[in-house]
Parts: structure tokens; C-alpha cells; sequence
């Protein structure tokens, strides 16, 4: 899991509340808040709900908005789904489709996290060029 793994926010969330709510019930004075902010936390599902596909996208990776992809489902009528494909703000689409809600998710999905691996993969290249040219030069971590 990564640093910014919504799931490490919501155990961490119930993980303090827990904490505080044993402490304050070890003192029997647990507020009406705080019992309602448990409640609410222990209704919600930790998994999030499948997308309903219209209006379902992600953004890929990068260090700028402008080179940016962003693949967007967009639903024509009952039955059919296509994915908006454009790079950065003013980009025209590029449109895959017609297909169904499932596969346009999962294009979506599988775009996205293919550039990611091309981004993760970029971007240890270029910092192993980067640890290559610091030996070669004689520098070190070290210090």
C-alpha cells in the first residue's frame, strides 16, 4: 500500500477513534459526537461501490498537467458506454466505443495502471542514471 492508500487514512481514522473511545468509556463520558462519528464509520463499507460507468475516469500519472492523460467513460444510452482519451487540459478526445459499461471501465483501468507502469519504469530508469552518473563521478550517499 501506498503513503497516499485511502484505506491506510480510514484504519488509521478508526484506529484513533477507537483509542479515544476506550479511554473516554474507561471514564464513562463518551460525547453524543463522538458516538455518532463511531456510527457513522462503522456503517459505511471500507470497500468503495463498483461505478455505475457514466462520468467514471482517472487521471494518469506525470509531473504536469499538460502532458497528463485522462480517460473518461461516457454513457450514450442504456446499453452503450464510450472512453474519452485526452492528453492534458485542451486536447481533443480520442474516443474508444461502443461497449459496455464493464469494458469501458476496465479500459479505463487498464490504461490507466499501464501508464503508471510506464511512469514507475521512467522514472527508476532515470534514477539509476542519475546513481550511475553519481559513482562515476565519485559521489556518495555517504556523507
Amino acid at each position: 500500500m501506498g503513503s497516499s492508500d485511502p484505506t491506510d487514512h480510514v484504519l488509521a481514522a478508526i484506529a484513533s477513534m477507537r483509542d479515544g473511545a476506550e479511554a473516554e468509556a474507561s471514564q464513562d463520558s463518551q460525547s453524543d459526537a463522538e458516538k455518532q462519528a463511531i456510527a457513522v464509520i462503522e456503517d459505511k463499507p471500507l470497500a468503495p461501490e463498483p461505478p455505475d460507468g457514466d462520468g467514471y475516469f482517472k487521471v494518469g500519472p506525470g509531473p504536469m498537467a499538460s502532458i497528463r492523460f485522462k480517460w473518461t467513460v461516457r454513457r450514450v444510452d442504456d446499453d452503450t458506454y464510450f472512453v474519452d482519451e485526452t492528453i492534458g487540459e485542451k486536447s481533443a478526445a480520442v474516443t474508444s466505443g461502443p461497449m459496455s459499461r464493464e469494458a469501458a471501465i476496465q479500459l479505463v483501468d487498464d490504461r490507466e495502471a499501464d501508464a503508471r507502469k510506464r511512469f514507475d519504469d521512467l522514472r527508476n530508469e532515470m534514477a539509476g542514471r542519475v546513481a550511475i552518473a553519481q559513482v562515476l563521478r565519485g559521489e556518495s550517499d555517504e556523507a
